[in-house]
């Protein structure tokens, strides 16, 4: 059964006039953490783009390319983001049920917060609403400024992107601590770690770039102190 026939029967379970948001509440167990991993995605998405004034053709593309969505596919993707858009419920609430959600597991977050910068990305503009969204989305979640700002290093063109920002770590820290720091991230970017922490097989594309970006910023840190 495709992800995208389990997000249909998992929206399509919704009582007439309930929130989409209620989705993640009925999606506690493990196998289905991939569902409501796709769905917070899709949804979160929806609403920075509603926050940003405008849908473009771009958005549109950045969801396809986060989810590898197949023609067949696109009409349940996009009946989920058009619930989303249209729903009453704010941001804030569909954040903290996601919370709920995956409150055991810190590192889904920033699964999460990385597909939402792919999206906002994805025109080519870090709009000011767009960082005010992500910024509140990444507090409800329980993320550190470190982490917010070594997304946005990664992603943000003029932000600061130092090798050190990226890895989240403070210059002074010892190279030998910074190593652990990188190899923590390695172990935490591989496929079958991703997915048995609820992250999509299609999504799995999200660790490409990261992969890139952490090891480009441990050469750096490591070519200097050789």
């Amino acid at each position: 059964m495709s992800i995208w026939t389990r997000i249909h029967a998992a929206v399509s379970a919704l009582t007439q006039g309930e929130s989409l948001s209620t989705v993640f509440d009925k999606l506690r167990a493990p196998p289905e953490r991939s569902v409501a991993f796709a769905i917070a995605v899709i949804a979160l998405g929806a609403k920075m783009a509603k926050a940003d004034g405008l849908v473009t053709r771009d958005e549109v593309t950045a969801f396809r390319e986060v989810f590898q969505i197949a023609r067949t596919d696109e009409k349940e993707a996009a009946r989920v983001f058009n619930l989303a858009r249209q729903d009453v419920a704010g941001f804030e609430e569909y954040a903290y049920r996601i919370k709920g959600l995956f409150q055991q597991d810190h590192v889904c977050f920033c699964d999460l917060m990385e597909g939402l910068f792919h999206i906002a990305l994805a025109d080519g503009e870090y709009h000011d609403n767009e960082d005010i969204f992500l910024s509140r989305v990444g507090e409800i979640f329980g993320m550190t400024e470190a982490e917010f700002k070594a997304l946005r290093a990664r992603f943000v063109p003029n932000s600061e992107h130092d090798p050190y920002t990226i890895l989240g770590v403070p210059q002074d820290m010892p190279v030998a601590d910074i190593r652990k720091v990188w190899r923590r991230l390695v172990r935490e970017t591989h496929p079958d770690a991703m997915i048995a922490r609820g992250v999509p097989e299609e999504a799995i594309r999200l660790a490409e770039k990261r992969m890139i970006d952490i090891n480009r910023a441990w050469d750096e840190i490591n070519g200097a102190a050789a």
